[in-house]
């Protein structure tokens, strides 16, 4: 039986921005992030989104995983496909509200994903010259 996997958003120049992001904390914020994002992992196709304290929704199907290390907090937005899990962006929450221009992005890389993911194959260029058909 298939299982969610969480996957990183990969950018058009090949960038996985919550990876880098995470790349840039010290090995225990690193263990607790990842503690957090496991969690997405192998829960069945048709599970409802994890609850409250662990995730909440952001916007519409946008949700924000809560992790945290000590005092801080950071929130990693993602949005599901399918069975994959796309952690679309991640920031450290110092306020209150998540700001409106991290969901901003989020919906924008969402919508990239989406637009590529759901783009018609190409078809190969047909022979042409001596080798045609």
């Amino acid at each position: 039986m298939a299982r969610t996997q969480a996957v990183f958003y990969r950018a058009i120049d090949g960038s996985e921005p919550v990876d880098e992001f995470i790349d840039g904390l010290e090995p225990r914020k690193q263990a607790a992030i990842d503690l957090q994002i496991d969690r997405l992992n192998d829960q069945p196709p048709k599970a409802p989104p994890l609850p409250f304290p662990h995730s909440s929704q952001v916007r519409g199907p946008l949700r924000g995983l809560r992790c945290h290390y000590g005092s801080e907090l950071y929130r990693v937005l993602y949005r599901r496909s399918g069975n994959l899990v796309i952690l679309l962006h991640m920031l450290r929450k110092d306020t209150g509200r998540l700001p409106e221009s991290a969901i901003e992005l989020a919906e924008a890389r969402w919508a990239d994903f989406d637009a590529r993911m759901n783009a018609q194959r190409r078809h190969p260029p047909r022979a042409a010259g001596h080798d045609a058909p």
